[in-house]
């Protein structure tokens, strides 16, 4: 017997993205894309879920972050942490989780906050460069980061950054686990108990599986942000 499709509530039209990675031309861009749908749909419910990966790689983290602030003021949106936000936030509370972070795309995100400074930043002593960033960024930001959500369950769909601990209730799964997770999760075959999407491992192309849709299409190097449109049953896919 063939098993029915996931659905969301009836109503809501969901708005799934995927890594953004201080591209905030792309997100610009899929956000217009998103705004079109949704005049073209005016009888349901727009909800908006960020998957996390704001910040890092990209030239405009800073930018990002206000951009999705001012959209949760004036929408419905969902923000989730991705495990570059995570960094961020150690990175900033402490200098020694600094040079990983800045190894990793942090780099450019600090140049997002001091942009008058990127030419002389590579040069610049590590920890005066921490001080100078620390500052820079608004307590706005911070407070923003510090809220944000772990994953966000929407009928039978289950939204994460990076994935689940197969065979663990989601009550039980840990925070670390769906910000990083990879191949325990990517390879698992099995059914869980709700339909996941995330992001966190980029691949050339949506990945729709039977138990998982990845959307993280490696925006910061490809130019290609996506978005995942749910509405009952329909799945419909928007990309830069």
């Amino acid at each position: 017997m063939t098993q029915p499709l996931p659905r969301v509530p009836e109503g809501k039209r969901v708005y799934a993205v995927g890594d953004i990675h201080g591209r905030l031309d792309l997100l610009v861009r899929l956000q217009r894309q998103m705004e079109d749908d949704q005049a073209a749909h005016p009888g349901q419910e727009p909800v908006e879920i960020y998957l996390g990966d704001y910040v890092d790689r990209g030239p405009a983290s800073a930018e990002v972050l206000e951009t999705l602030l001012e959209r949760r003021r004036a929408r419905d949106v969902i923000c989730l942490s991705g495990n570059h936000e995570q960094m961020m936030r150690e990175a900033h509370r402490s200098f020694e989780a600094f040079p990983h972070w800045q190894r990793v795309g942090g780099f450019e995100a600090v140049q997002s906050y001091l942009p008058g400074f990127a030419e002389v930043a590579g040069v610049q002593e590590p920890h005066s460069l921490w001080q100078q960033w620390r500052g820079a960024v608004p307590a706005r930001h911070l407070v923003f980061l510090e809220s944000l959500g772990t994953y966000h369950v929407c009928g039978d769909y289950l939204f994460v950054h990076a994935g689940v601990r197969p065979g663990v209730p989601l009550e039980d799964q840990r925070r670390e686990d769906c910000l990083w997770i990879r191949h325990a999760f990517l390879d698992h075959a099995g059914a869980f108990d709700h339909m996941v999407v995330h992001g966190h491992t980029p691949t050339p192309e949506p990945q729709l599986k039977a138990n998982r849709i990845g959307i993280d299409t490696g925006a910061f190097a490809s130019g290609r942000l996506t978005c995942l449109v749910l509405d009952g049953a329909e799945r419909v896919l928007l990309s830069t």
